[in-house]
C-alpha cells in the first residue's frame, strides 16, 4: 500500500499552516521552471504534509503567470498522492453566501493563456476529465468541514476565469446561465495536471463575494474581499487541521482512477517518443513510461 501524502495549494490569503511539526522549507526543482514559491515540507497529526502557496507567500504572482505544471511537479516529486486546492471564489448563486465554502465536483475551463498539459510533441498523452474531482477526497474534506461546524456545500460547478479582471456583468449573467456556482482564477488547469500526474485532487473554494451579477452587490470591491478572506482562512486552516487527523493514512485507491489515469492515456508508441520529453516526464509519468505498459 501506498502511504497518504497530503499536497495543500493554498490560493489567495491561505499562506501558512499553523501546528506544523518537523517543517523546513525546500525548493524543489522541476523540468518545467521554477515552483511558485518553496514548499513547505511538514507533519500535521502525524501525516506527511506538502504545502505550496500558490501566488507565493508575497502574493507577488497573478493568476495567468503560476507556473502550474512546476507546482503540481513538484508535488507528485515530494510524493504527494491527494491534493487539496484551497481557492478565494465568487458566487454565482445567492444560496452561496460569502464565507461559506463550496466544494465542486466539475469545472469550466475558459483560460486561455497558460499551458494545460505536461504532454506535447514527442509524447501525446489524453487523459480522461469527464469528473475532475476524485471522490473519495471529496468526501472526506466534506467530514472535516462537518466535525468542524463550517458551512459548506458539497458538488457544483466551478467557473475558472483567466483574470486577472473580475468579470463583466454580461460575463457574470452568462455564468450563471450555464448553472454554473461559482467563480475563480486558479483551479484550471491545476485540476487537469493533478490528472495527468496521477494525483487525486479536490478544491475548497471559499467564497468571498457575489461576483457582479448581484443586484446589491454589484461591484466587486478588493478591500471587502479581504476581510471575508480573513475568516475563510481561519476556518480553512481547522478544516485542514481535522482533515488530517481523519484521512486514512493508506491511500486509498480512487474509484475513477484519478491514480492510474495514464495508463490508457499515452498514445504515442514507445519509438516515437522523445527522448528529451520523455526525461522531463520522469516524475509526472515515470510509472508508465518507464515500465513498458504503454
Amino acid at each position: 500500500m501506498t502511504k497518504t501524502v497530503l499536497g495543500i495549494i493554498g490560493g489567495s490569503g491561505f499562506y501558512t499552516l499553523p501546528g506544523l511539526e518537523h517543517a523546513h522549507r525546500e525548493r524543489i526543482a522541476t523540468p518545467w521552471g521554477e515552483t511558485s514559491d518553496e514548499m513547505l515540507i511538514a507533519d500535521l497529526n502525524g501525516l506527511p504534509i506538502r504545502f505550496m502557496p500558490r501566488h507565493g507567500r508575497g502574493h507577488n504572482i497573478p493568476p495567468s503567470e503560476i507556473n502550474y505544471r512546476a507546482n503540481v511537479d513538484a508535488m507528485k516529486r515530494a510524493g504527494v498522492t491527494d491534493l487539496i486546492s484551497i481557492s478565494a471564489v465568487g458566487s454565482l448563486k445567492k444560496k452561496y453566501v460569502p464565507g461559506e465554502f463550496v466544494l465542486p465536483d466539475q469545472f469550466i475551463d475558459r483560460t486561455f493563456a497558460r499551458a494545460k498539459s505536461f504532454f506535447g510533441t514527442g509524447c501525446v498523452a489524453h487523459v480522461g476529465m469527464a469528473d475532475p474531482v476524485s471522490p473519495l477526497l471529496l468526501k472526506q474534506v466534506a467530514k472535516a468541514a462537518k466535525h468542524e461546524d463550517i458551512s459548506c456545500h458539497s458538488g457544483g460547478t466551478y467557473l475558472v476565469m483567466e483574470g486577472p479582471q473580475f468579470s463583466t456583468r454580461a460575463e457574470s449573467n452568462l455564468y450563471r446561465s450555464w448553472d454554473c456556482d461559482v467563480i475563480g482564477m486558479t483551479n484550471m488547469p491545476e485540476a487537469k495536471l493533478a490528472r495527468e500526474a496521477e494525483i487525486c485532487y479536490a478544491t475548497v473554494a471559499m467564497v468571498t463575494d457575489y461576483d457582479c451579477w448581484h443586484e446589491d452587490h454589484d461591484q466587486v470591491d478588493v478591500a471587502s474581499i479581504i476581510q471575508i478572506m480573513k475568516g475563510n482562512t481561519e476556518k480553512a486552516q481547522r478544516l485542514v487541521q481535522r482533515l488530517t487527523k481523519d484521512i486514512p493514512r493508506e491511500h486509498q485507491a480512487c474509484p475513477i482512477g484519478s491514480d492510474r489515469a495514464l495508463d490508457v492515456a499515452i498514445i504515442t508508441p514507445p519509438e516515437g517518443r522523445d527522448p528529451a520529453m520523455v526525461a522531463k516526464l520522469d516524475a509526472v509519468a515515470g510509472r508508465v513510461l518507464g515500465n513498458g505498459k504503454v
